[in-house]
């Protein structure tokens, strides 16, 4: 980790601290799920790794399922119409869906695919987000549960990237300015 490291200016959540959230999150879960065999549904590539942490502290029945989207044309503006990278292969008609996602951002993508989900038959969608970046939102999209509220500022770690890198470090930082301002 020592290349990766020295592109972090500050770390938000160490590892500890995200474990003991994602059994937060877990517990929440349980509550709510509890006697239901919900669908929970990563959304790729940057919720890969807390999906799987929250998962294995979950102690009921699910499925799990991914699915890669964006709302993304050529660049950074947004298109706002959704489009399916790769989609689900389950049949989501009557299920409960629990959207797991790394960070809730502008909320353009989210805000588009609940209502995707909503249309292919789901009987209910739930949004559970790691993070949550208010500032950026350009959309009216509340996440059902948050790990953590931050700042308007660069993160990576713990699935999120800056150009395909930094997903693997097992904390949140924020990644320096001079590297993405490059």
């Amino acid at each position: 980790m020592g290349k990766l490291k020295n592109d972090v200016a500050k770390v938000l959540f160490t590892r500890e601290e995200i474990a003991e959230k994602v059994k937060s999150l877990a517990n929440q879960l349980k509550s709510a799920y509890e006697g239901k065999n919900p669908l929970i549904l990563c959304i790729l590539k940057g919720s890969l790794i807390f999906t799987a942490d929250l998962v294995r502290e979950l102690d009921f029945p699910c499925t799990i399922d991914f699915m890669q989207v964006s709302s993304y044309g050529q660049g950074a503006k947004s298109s706002g119409q959704l489009k399916v990278k790769k989609d689900m292969d389950t049949d989501i008609n009557g299920r409960d869906v629990i959207i797991v996602e790394d960070i809730l951002d502008t909320g353009v993508t989210l805000s588009n695919l609940v209502p995707e989900l909503e249309r292919r038959g789901a009987k209910s969608v739930a949004l559970c987000v790691f993070l949550n970046k208010e500032a950026r939102r350009r959309v009216d999209i509340k996440a059902d549960y948050v790990g953590y509220d931050i700042e308007n500022e660069f993160v990576i770690g713990y699935g999120l990237d800056y150009d395909e890198k930094y997903r693997n470090l097992p904390y949140i930082g924020v990644l320096k300015r001079e590297v993405y301002e490059k």
